[in-house]
């Protein structure tokens, strides 16, 4: 049996509160001895970059379904969409400029060049017109499809149409110019937030855009019905026709365009410096306001 070992303490002393006073406040503020200054600069701060959305940060990650992206088709669909529309212009001036020439044509011989010019004007405008216009189709599909998904997401409910049974009902002759109204329409209605148990209401634009699309879908009929006809005059005719046609096409375009920057510019957020300040200037019919009760003399305050 071992002895107990004595257990070992150790006493810490220390001064009772209020042995010491304690210094004041006053006496521990510093003077004011102007800015920092730093013996080489720092290199700490803020980064020199403007405020962006986090997925437009390189190395953050990004999804397909964002406003940024969306952001992204919508610029390009519209520099697509602005150079099919000078494309357009280029080609119904070129058939005003023939239709110009067959008019000189009754009163003599038209010089060889001017002729092989007007003709290569022609060519060159409709197929760059249908070739572009295919190039476009792209990021038109691409930005649509987007902007639905977030669309979607921003509204809580899904469009009637999926995107592949929208894609697949513009191939159908005459429901073609329909559906893509409609699918714009409610494109619309669910950008703005609105209730999903109330009509869509289109737009002035996109109602703009609608007639120009059911103009132009009309007119490439009358044109295909056109060429069956062999008179002289028919052709000529058949000219204004095209130039009519191509102008149209230039209203389709650039309503496009503006609609196309309208729902992309609603999916974005409010920008504080877009916002017009207002102050106000006078109130009418306004209720007076209650007056306090009078205070006794000897009440307390």
């Amino acid at each position: 049996m071992q002895p107990l070992q004595p257990m070992r303490v150790d006493w810490v002393a220390t001064p009772p509160p209020g042995a010491y006073p304690q210094p004041s406040h006053r006496s521990q503020r510093r003077s004011y001895v102007g800015p920092p200054t730093y013996p080489v600069p720092p290199r700490w701060g803020f980064p020199l970059l403007a405020w962006r959305w986090p997925t437009a940060v390189p190395g953050a990650a990004e999804t397909a379904n964002s406003v940024d992206n969306v952001r992204r088709w919508g610029r390009i669909t519209q520099n697509s969409l602005f150079l099919l529309a000078v494309i357009a212009l280029w080609s119904a001036g070129s058939e005003i400029w023939r239709y110009v020439l067959v008019a000189q044509s009754r009163f003599g011989a038209l010089s060889a060049t001017t002729v092989y010019t007007s003709d290569a004007m022609v060519l060159a405008s409709g197929l760059l017109y249908w070739t572009v216009g295919c190039f476009a189709l792209i990021p038109v599909v691409m930005w649509s499809w987007r902007a639905r998904n977030v669309a979607a997401d921003l509204a809580g409910y899904r469009p009637s149409r999926s995107g592949v049974a929208a894609l697949l009902l513009m191939f159908v002759p005459f429901v073609n110019l329909v559906v893509p109204g409609s699918v714009l329409a409610e494109l619309e209605h669910a950008v703005a937030r609105r209730p999903v148990d109330e009509r869509p209401r289109p737009s002035k634009v996109l109602r703009w855009w609608w007639g120009f699309w059911v103009a132009s879908g009309l007119l490439f009929l009358l044109m295909l019905f056109w060429r069956t006809l062999d008179s002289t005059q028919a052709r000529a005719d058949g000219i204004l026709l095209w130039a009519f046609a191509d102008l149209v096409l230039v209203g389709t375009t650039v309503t496009s365009l503006l609609v196309v920057r309208r729902i992309t510019t609603l999916l974005l957020p409010v920008d504080a410096a877009s916002v017009r300040l207002m102050r106000v200037v006078e109130v009418k019919d306004a209720p007076a306001p209650p007056l306090r009760a009078v205070r006794a003399s000897g009440s307390p305050r």
